[in-house]
């Protein structure tokens, strides 16, 4: 038998084997320096370090954050309804530095193509992330463009870095014991979204692919946790929020934010709805005296925010007793299940 170990698909697809993938890379690279929240969506550099002082003229400058990103994006289909590989590339990276209260500033764009790859396609794919980049104004600064064999690799795969820069840093593990719970809107949409295109069934619901910058910086004040549900999906994300911060997540099933038809559709594929990803979505943590005003603000930009569960010390209840913290869900008969962090094979090249 062949012990030799080697990289399985489901270490990519965001749940417990990424985690562990990763953690093992961690191990090697070690990484040191002056950077802080490197396990979180972006890497911060102080830039007060640069200066030998930050007072200018008597007056104490309020120098802020540089916030450091990077992505890499493989999807089948490539077009799907309601975007590209091109738009979630963009929109990936400006919303990893938008949850950590970044403004960004700048992006690298790197392709690589395999021969034989249709001009028109690149074309199309090019515009979606210049009219991003337009929306957003934030321009494609640097990159790299590389074409390999046929057969080398899958059509083509997009590398996205940004930098943006951020008076308040948003923490995926500043959750707070009483915090409330949010979210932007409905989830899933987006891998419904490709599911119909690659398996050819009918659903009106397009990729819910958007750019989140507005809507954060509009709220960011209020937020205590951030992180946008990509791979691997809530599940994966509210579990490791809850972990970081050291608190229990509860879910109340009466206020999920799915709609009816992407859970239908999870359970005619047998996937685990909370392992949906979303690429213009994000969930948050705030203090319960101003989650009102947030979902107010939130939803001028989509009706569907709201509040869908609460913070809480993870040995409050004997059912509920895991130290570290975890996701939770009440459901409607009063009840409470564990929501792991997903396993095995999830979606794979949804993102």
């Amino acid at each position: 038998m062949n012990n030799k170990k080697v990289i399985e698909l489901e270490m990519g697809a965001g749940g417990q084997k990424s985690e562990e993938l990763i953690k093992n890379i961690r191990k090697v690279l070690n990484v040191k320096g002056k950077w802080k929240n490197t396990k979180d969506d972006g890497a911060v550099f102080e830039l007060k370090n640069l200066w030998t002082s930050n007072v200018h003229n008597g007056h104490l400058m309020s120098i802020p954050k540089l916030v450091f990103t990077t992505d890499a994006f493989i999807v089948d289909p490539l077009f799907f309804p309601g975007g590209d590989i091109g738009k979630i590339a963009i929109c990936g990276t400006l919303n990893d530095l938008a949850v950590m209260g970044a403004k960004p500033i700048g992006i690298s764009l790197s392709l690589v193509i395999e021969e034989g790859f249709s001009q028109s396609d690149l074309e199309k794919i090019i515009n979606s992330i210049q009219k991003i980049s337009k929306e957003t104004g934030v321009p494609i600064v640097t990159g790299d463009t590389k074409v390999t064999e046929k057969g080398k690799i899958d059509k083509i795969e997009i590398t996205t870095s940004g930098v943006g820069l951020a008076s308040k840093i948003i923490s995926n593990n500043g959750a707070k014991v009483g915090d409330d719970i949010i979210v932007s809107g409905y989830l899933g949409e987006h891998a419904v979204a490709l599911l119909a295109k690659r398996f050819n069934y009918q659903t009106k619901i397009k990729s819910d692919c958007q750019p989140l910058i507005s809507e954060i910086q509009s709220v960011s004040k209020y937020l205590t946790s951030c992180k946008d549900p990509t791979r691997g999906g809530m599940a994966a994300v509210l579990n490791e929020m809850a972990q970081k911060s050291k608190t229990n997540f509860v879910l109340e099933e009466k206020t999920l934010p799915f709609k009816k038809e992407t859970v239908a559709i999870s359970e005619l594929l047998g996937i685990d709805v909370f392992s949906f990803p979303s690429e213009g979505r994000f969930v948050a943590t705030v203090a319960k005296k101003d989650s009102k005003k947030v979902i107010q603000i939130l939803q001028k930009f989509n009706k569907t925010a709201k509040v869908i569960g609460w913070v809480e010390r993870p040995a409050r209840h004997a059912s509920r007793s895991d130290a570290g913290g975890g996701l939770w869900l009440k459901t409607s008969i009063g009840s409470v299940k564990k929501i792991e962090v997903p396993r095995g094979k999830l979606i794979p090249r949804i993102c």
